[in-house]
């Protein structure tokens, strides 16, 4: 009886593993104007950036939680240049509390858009341990490409320029690679 235990905890385990790691193919938008979300999960801060934001204020935020069960591949939230990619140390506190954002390990990445600099955080959560972000400085990135994943629950900010309009609202699901958040609206 206590083998059939142990056999049923790792099988259970290893179909959660193998959720988790799951990439599917998703349809982005083809508007050239919009924001998308660059990771699935859940809204779960949508205003204005504070003093902390990495691009210069004003500006607005956009933070999605992922918890373990949702797909874990990051994308790219708009077309634009890698301007620089900083990997940070730090707790891991769970990643839907508001200093996870500050104290957490994360990897920052500031991307140059034709609309200005708009930057996206991947924050490491209570389970993840490792971050994974291939792209590097100079590089040219298309809207809902695949840029890298982070590990077992964690979260996303992202932090626009004062002129996207943003089109989501706390607590809603949202899906990287399909899900508008924003958009840039032509003056």
């Amino acid at each position: 009886m206590f083998w059939w235990n142990i056999t049923g905890v790792a099988g259970i385990w290893f179909i959660l593993v193998l959720q988790f790691f799951r990439d599917p193919k998703r349809e982005t938008p083809d508007q050239r104007n919009v924001i998308i979300s660059p990771a699935d999960g859940k809204i779960i801060v949508v205003g204005d950036a504070d003093a902390n934001s990495p691009i210069p204020l004003p500006g607005k935020q956009i933070s999605i939680f992922m918890s373990p069960f949702n797909v874990h591949v990051n994308r790219s939230p708009y077309d634009g240049v890698v301007v620089s990619r900083e990997h940070t140390r730090g707790k891991f506190l769970s990643a839907f509390k508001d200093e996870a954002s500050r104290e957490n390990e994360n990897n920052l990445v500031k991307l140059e858009t034709e609309y200005g600099t708009m930057a996206f955080r991947q924050i490491a959560g209570f389970l993840a341990r490792r971050i994974v972000f291939h792209p590097q400085p100079g590089d040219k990135l298309e809207t809902g490409e695949r840029v890298g994943m982070i590990r077992f629950g964690s979260r996303v900010d992202v932090f626009l320029p004062e002129k996207a309009v943003i089109k989501v609202k706390m607590g809603e699901k949202v899906i990287a690679g399909e899900t508008v958040i924003g958009e840039f609206v032509e003056v």
